[in-house]
């Protein structure tokens, strides 16, 4: 199931979204202290521990907006994201796990309505995932998708549809799923699948508190054995978020907590590895703090 829920986020996240009419964007910075590395073959905590630290940006462009059928929007625009994450690790036997991560891609979006509470969401985009060690033709992804989404209510809104990749060497089609279910009150929650969940309170007009749980990772395309494989690293945090509105314009977010899990796994890029169950657990650390700060803006 861990594997599962780790594809979700490598390729359906960066569809997620939903159409903006002016430049939006964040600049994230997020933190783990060390930690101890959990022996797969037996679940001993060792003496061997790393940490991570990581840099992400976000930013998309409108490239065309236009209100169609019942004042809905007709919506074109361009987006860009990367990821830069660097690790230390220590009193190791062999080298297990990489010091530096990179993920970055660029792609279209496109959002219209399709009739009645319909609407359809497509993506396509090219990026690079590496560990920084070789860049090579292999590490660059091709991701696309198709979402038909319903919009039961304004704040809930469910879509399904098939995801194109070729992160398994030939290009295949996974089933792509979207959930955003918020609310606006005082006291609100936030659901957006895969990404996570938060419920707030909003102290005043500029100052919300907010209980999150997250989760998010990173891949890369590595050479082992010969061979092409996909490593993954994958977290799942909880903490408290304090989040300021700087104006119309601006958000400022900063999270403490807890790693609930911090894992990595390494698969062959294969069709039939998807699903495959493996005899052993994966790479994994114990739990340790988490903390992140976070700028977001929205023109």
């Amino acid at each position: 199931m861990k594997k599962q829920v780790f594809y979700l986020v490598l390729f359906f996240t960066p569809i997620i979204g939903v159409a903006q009419t002016g430049i939006s964007g964040q600049v994230k910075a997020d933190y783990v202290p060390f930690s101890n590395y959990v022996r797969p073959i037996d679940s001993v905590k060792t003496d061997s521990k790393s940490n991570f630290k990581r840099i992400q940006g976000a930013l998309e462009i409108p490239l065309s907006l236009t209100m169609i059928e019942e004042n809905k929007p007709k919506f074109w625009s361009l987006y860009l994201q990367g990821s830069y994450a660097a690790m230390e690790n220590k009193y190791y036997d062999e080298k297990l796990f990489p010091t530096k991560l990179m993920n970055a891609q660029v792609g279209v979006k496109h959002i219209r309505p399709i009739g009645g509470k319909w609407s359809i969401m497509a993506t396509l985009s090219v990026g690079v995932y590496t560990d920084m060690e070789q860049i090579t033709i292999d590490d660059v992804l091709l991701q696309g998708g198709v979402l038909f989404i319903k919009n039961f209510k304004p704040n809930l809104a469910f879509g399904f549809g098939p995801v194109l990749t070729n992160a398994f060497g030939v290009p295949m089609v996974l089933p792509g799923i979207y959930l955003n279910w918020e609310t606006q009150g005082a006291l609100h929650f936030k659901v957006v699948f895969p990404e996570g969940a938060e419920i707030g309170y909003r102290f005043a007009p500029n100052f919300d508190l907010k209980a999150v749980v997250e989760l998010d990772g990173m891949t890369a395309e590595i050479t082992k054995d010969g061979k092409s494989k996909l490593l993954g690293y994958q977290q799942i945090i909880a903490g408290i978020r304090p989040q300021f509105t700087l104006g119309e314009n601006w958000i400022f977010e900063l999270t403490a907590g807890s790693t609930l899990t911090r894992s990595f796994q390494t698969n062959d890029r294969k069709i039939s590895d998807i699903f495959k169950e493996k005899d052993m657990a994966n790479p994994r650390f114990t739990t340790t703090f988490y903390g992140a700060a976070a700028l977001k803006w929205k023109f």
